[in-house]
């Protein structure tokens, strides 16, 4: 009996690892276009608009969102497995127009199309991850998309910095590299089960439910709708902000007076590394043991932090550092974390991957709306001119999930679903505090 718990729990942590690299293949989408939008530019002789456009129609923005919104419904539909099966063979195509662009117009059909696979990949592996988990172990389980997501930049950047000589083809080759590991990703996957909750969901309902019918519920249930505003209020606005650092933090190191390209993508690697020990030793081996609430609350006070030192102090050697390591820790342990872990706590199975997909989809276009100005906002008015929206956002995520984190942890889905959605919690559904 011993021998068989062990071997399901080995088995539960290779599918985690399988699941969860599309994480880091959204990641390192992400890095591999923010590493090489200068080039692109400069090769196509695009201006500061066509380079928004190209960051907001990736896996960066309204890319993923449009694959969010797609995949969520459909994931729900016909399965978790459905979605991670065929997601990636479309982001192979995507990439591999990315390695031999050789127009404005090619290009940024290569973001569109890995944007849109990213985008429904994400939301299938943390709903499917979520529900393999073991109750105590969930936080670790789904922190390992945490972890493939940190890890996916933090090598991204390495190889900018190595093959920078290179240019434009070094460019190029990292894009080759997310071809090569989505290829073995895939092929890995094709192996994996069902989600054993989904399974039974749709055993006991004969099938599941419709594209539309699990849209529907999202918006006609009160624990589902309260749900949602939770946790746009904790993601989304935090992910505006994220976003931009994401695809534009060169840039902003530029503003904040770090003009070596290098020395950008070594501070980069620093944040990058700190974000995936943070996640591990902080958000992986802790959330499943002490107060959420308080792990939850101390990132991302950090993070407000450590962009307020980035935007306002003088900027000089502690300075950065300070950010990048600040930085780093938060986003390792913070907002996006819980989203992960909380998206897939608040829903019942039928609405789970339609949730991810709804709420996805709004946090991305915030990030879409934004990356289209905000190359010419930080030119025009600089990055103090954009302080107070920065700060503004990650402060008010700040304050939705430390007021109204969760009652959730140590419970398995079943229990929490029918605590939330049973009539003894009808009028308090969604947080407890």
């Amino acid at each position: 009996m011993e021998v068989r718990s062990r071997n399901n729990r080995t088995t539960g942590w290779r599918a985690t690892i399988a699941v969860a690299m599309s994480n880091y293949i959204e990641a390192g989408s992400i890095i591999a276009i923010a590493t090489s939008l200068s080039l692109w530019q400069e090769q196509f002789g695009l201006d500061n608009l066509a380079v928004g456009l190209l960051a907001s129609l990736s896996a960066n923005a309204f890319g993923a969102a449009a694959g969010a919104a797609i995949g969520g419904p459909l994931c729900d539909r016909y399965g978790r497995k459905f979605i991670y099966t065929y997601d990636l063979l479309l982001y192979m195509l995507g990439v591999l127009l990315a390695v031999f662009a050789t127009s404005y117009g090619m290009l940024l059909t290569a973001f569109i199309l890995t944007g849109i696979a990213v985008g429904a990949g994400v939301t299938a592996s943390w709903t499917y991850i979520a529900e393999e988990a073991p109750a105590h172990e969930r936080a670790a389980h789904v922190g390992t998309a945490q972890l493939a997501w940190s890890i996916g930049p933090m090598i991204g950047y390495l190889l900018a910095v190595v093959v920078a000589p290179l240019d434009l083809l070094g460019s190029r080759l990292i894009f080759a590299h997310l071809f090569v590991v989505a290829a073995i990703t895939w092929w890995v996957r094709r192996g994996l089960p069902e989600s054993g909750l989904w399974r039974d969901k749709k055993n006991s309902q004969n099938e599941g439910p419709s594209f539309l019918g699990s849209l529907r519920g999202l918006f006609t249930k009160k624990a589902n709708l309260t749900a949602m505003l939770f946790l746009f209020g904790v993601y989304a606005l935090w992910n505006t902000v994220a976003g931009q650092s994401g695809i534009f933090q060169p840039r902003v190191y530029e503003a904040a007076g770090v003009t070596s390209v290098t020395e950008q993508y070594l501070l980069q690697v620093l944040m990058w590394g700190c974000t995936s020990a943070a996640t591990y030793l902080g958000f992986m081996r802790l959330a499943d043991r002490m107060s959420r609430r308080w792990l939850y609350c101390s990132s991302a006070l950090l993070g407000v932090l450590a962009w307020a030192a980035l935007i306002y102090v003088p900027p000089g050697m502690f300075t950065l550092l300070f950010f990048a390591i600040g930085w780093g820790v938060s986003m390792g342990v913070g907002a996006q974390a819980f989203y992960g872990l909380w998206t897939s706590e608040l829903f019942a199975t039928q609405y789970r991957a339609s949730a991810q997909g709804v709420l996805f989809l709004a946090a991305r276009v915030l990030v879409g709306v934004l990356s289209v100005w905000f190359p010419m906002l930080l030119a025009q008015i600089g990055l103090q001119g954009l302080g107070l929206l920065i700060l503004g956002l990650l402060a008010a995520a700040l304050l939705i999930g430390t007021l109204w984190t969760p009652n959730t942890q140590g419970k398995d889905l079943k229990q929490i679903e029918r605590e939330r959605y049973g009539t003894a919690t009808a009028e308090d559904p969604v947080m407890t505090s």
